[in-house]
C-alpha cells in the first residue's frame, strides 16, 4: 500500500516503460528458449544458452522464470495459445466455431480447426517435451500435465455437442467418445502429415474434421 501524504493515500509507483520492457525481455527469453529447445533437445540447453541466445545475463533469465521447467511451461503456454496474454483458449476468437457451431458437423470441423492451428504452433514443442519426459521428472511432470489438457479440451468438445442434443456414436459412453477426440487433438498427428509428409494445412484440416465426425457422430 503506498504511503499517506497530507492524509491522502499515493498510489504504489508504477513505470509502464519497465514493465513494457520486461515484458519485451520475456518474450525474447521465450522465443529463444522455443527455438533452442525444439533444436537442441530440453535435457541440452541451459538456462545460460538461452540467455546468450536472448542477448540477456542469465539472471534475468532466472529472475524471469524462477528454473527451467517453469520457462518450459511459459513455452509450452505461448505455443498453445499464441501470445503471453492470460486469455483461456476457450475464450480466444479462434475456438468461437467450437463454441457457436450449431450442429455436430460444425463443432468438429471447428475444432479440426483449432487442433490445426494449435498444431501448426506447437508440434515440435510437446515432441521435445514427449522426448524430455524420459530423462527428467520435470519434463514428465509436464508432459502428464500436457495430457490431462488435452483430454480437458476433448471433453468441452464432447459436452458442446450434448449440449445440441448432437447423438453420439458411443451412444451414451461419454467417456469413449472423449477418449477418441483426445486422440485426435494430439499435435503429433500435425507433426507427422504436414511438417513431415509435407501435407497442405487445408488437405489435413480437412482430414481431421472428417476422422473426428466419422469417430464420434453416427453413420
Amino acid at each position: 500500500m503506498g504511503e499517506v501524504k497530507d492524509g491522502k493515500p499515493t498510489r504504489p509507483y508504477r513505470s509502464r516503460v519497465r514493465e513494457e520492457s520486461a515484458r519485451r525481455t520475456r518474450q525474447a527469453v521465450v522465443r529463444a528458449a522455443t527455438d533452442l529447445f525444439v533444436a537442441r533437445g530440453y535435457t541440452a540447453t541451459s538456462l545460460a544458452d538461452v540467455a546468450a541466445e536472448a542477448g540477456v545475463a542469465r539472471p534475468t533469465v532466472f529472475a524471469a522464470f524462477g528454473s527451467k521447467a517453469a520457462l518450459l511451461r511459459q513455452v509450452l503456454d505461448e505455443a498453445l495459445a499464441g501470445d503471453d496474454e492470460p486469455v483461456p483458449v476457450a475464450q480466444r476468437p479462434w475456438f468461437r466455431p467450437v463454441r457457436e457451431g450449431r450442429t455436430g458437423a460444425e463443432v468438429l470441423d471447428g475444432y479440426a480447426g483449432v487442433c490445426t492451428l494449435i498444431g501448426a504452433r506447437a508440434a515440435r514443442v510437446f515432441e521435445t517435451v514427449r522426448r524430455a519426459a524420459d530423462g527428467t521428472p520435470e519434463a514428465a511432470e509436464v508432459w502428464q500435465t500436457l495430457l490431462r489438457n488435452r483430454r480437458a479440451g476433448a471433453r468441452m468438445v464432447v459436452e458442446r455437442l450434448r449440449e445440441l442434443d448432437v447423438p453420439l456414436r458411443q451412444g451414451s459412453d461419454v467417456e469413449h467418445a472423449i477418449d477418441e477426440l483426445w486422440f485426435y487433438n494430439d499435435p503429433a498427428h500435425y507433426g507427422a502429415l504436414v511438417l513431415d509428409r509435407g501435407w497442405p494445412e487445408d488437405a489435413f484440416r480437412a482430414w481431421l474434421g472428417r476422422s473426428m465426425r466419422h469417430a464420434l457422430l453416427p453413420a
